[in-house]
């Protein structure tokens, strides 16, 4: 047959629908995501996000969104803890009222929320984001159980949105001795657990807040002051830092670059001193190094094991006129020769309104503290 006879044959054949008549249904169009700026109420340096979990945790992320801070989220086992929270972004976990201080229940809740938690971090922090806090109270069940887990996912997420950091920051509140054997426990097994997460290189900083070192240096606290005390004791140190270092100084300057520093060193601690008499320049050393001795924030905490450390002092005009800076010196000196050797102490001298002078530290690359992590173990009867 012929190439026309072939074409003919073709056309008489009947021609076959291959149109698909079906009625549709409509189905949505896909909207592009809305990118919202997140942005913190006051100048900081670095650009924090906070992830409270259990009430304890919840309550120190509460307080750094009162200072400005708005990159903050909390989670809980509980919806009645959760309810008592004043921050936008909120998650319950798991059907049950609580993990009734058993860190196993938390952690397994914890991994079943994943995908949820992830869904929490974009809508908290956004993608402009240098580094994820975690903040747990170690003696309950949620906020111990939960942590380690938490820190896992602020890692892959600080990974995903290519954040400045690839660790992950952890303040961790130890118990009172009075809150029992069970707390206890929880706080040794938690605390044991990030210190490893330090060495092996995945957590910096860990703050340790101890609530009893506080209850020990404000006995007559009230129940409502003491947790706003405690809480407030490390997050408006921490702030002052992380806003210092966006402000000149016509003397010393203390910039991002030295943060980061104290940031990336591992286990830190934060001192404040207040003087207001200067004699003679041992005055001003005595009170720092008497000050870094109690430290107010933590016990068990070794500061001659320090590889790291800031100290900025603030003054009023007339003080700072007046005072040699030889005292200044000093005072820098005496915080080296506390720490170990071959140290650095970055410095920053500022401008101020109090009257006298005050002294604030930060401290970093401090050893495990195995004294603390032993009188932990002992009282949980671990």
């Amino acid at each position: 047959m012929d190439n026309m006879s072939h074409l003919r044959v073709h056309e008489n054949k009947e021609q076959v629908d291959d149109t698909f008549n079906m009625d549709l249904p409509d189905i949505p169009e896909p909207t592009e995501a809305v990118s919202t700026e997140i942005n913190d109420e006051h100048p900081v340096g670095f650009k924090f996000g906070f992830i409270g979990s259990g009430q304890g945790g919840s309550r120190i992320a509460e307080t750094f969104y009162k200072l400005g801070y708005r990159r903050v989220c909390v989670v809980n086992t509980a919806e009645q803890d959760l309810a008592t929270i004043d921050v936008p972004n909120k998650l319950k976990l798991g059907t049950a009222q609580g993990a009734g201080k058993d860190r196993s229940v938390a952690k397994q809740v914890t991994i079943q929320h994943k995908e949820d938690i992830e869904d929490l971090f974009r809508r908290s922090f956004g993608k402009d984001i240098d580094r994820i806090f975690v903040t747990v109270g170690a003696g309950g069940g949620t906020g111990a159980g939960s942590a380690a887990e938490l820190v896992k996912f602020a890692a892959e997420y600080q990974e995903t949105v290519k954040a400045q950091s690839k660790q992950v920051g952890v303040i961790v509140a130890l118990p009172k001795i009075s809150e029992g054997k069970k707390p206890n426990a929880n706080a040794y097994e938690t605390l044991k657990e990030l210190t490893a997460l330090v060495e092996s290189g995945v957590v910096s900083p860990l703050i340790v807040l101890d609530n009893e070192k506080i209850n020990t240096i404000y006995p007559k606290l009230s129940v409502n002051q003491f947790w706003g005390t405690s809480n407030s004791s490390i997050c408006t140190l921490f702030n002052l830092f992380n806003n210092i270092v966006t402000k000149n100084s016509n003397f010393t300057t203390f910039d991002a670059k030295d943060y980061k520093t104290i940031l990336d060193s591992g286990i830190i601690v934060f001192g404040a001193t207040q003087i207001k008499s200067w004699s003679d320049g041992t005055q001003i050393s005595k009170a720092l190094r008497e000050n870094l001795n109690r430290n107010i924030l933590s016990g068990g905490l070794d500061i001659s094991t320090g590889t790291a450390a800031s100290a900025i002092i603030i003054g009023d005009e007339n003080t700072l006129n007046d005072i040699p800076q030889e005292y200044l010196d000093n005072a820098f000196d005496q915080l080296n020769r506390m720490l170990k050797t071959n140290s650095t102490v970055h410095q920053g001298i500022y401008k101020g309104t109090k009257p006298g002078i005050s002294i604030f530290t930060a401290i970093g690359g401090i050893a495990t503290p195995t004294a603390k992590l032993e009188e932990l173990k002992k009282l949980g009867g671990v």
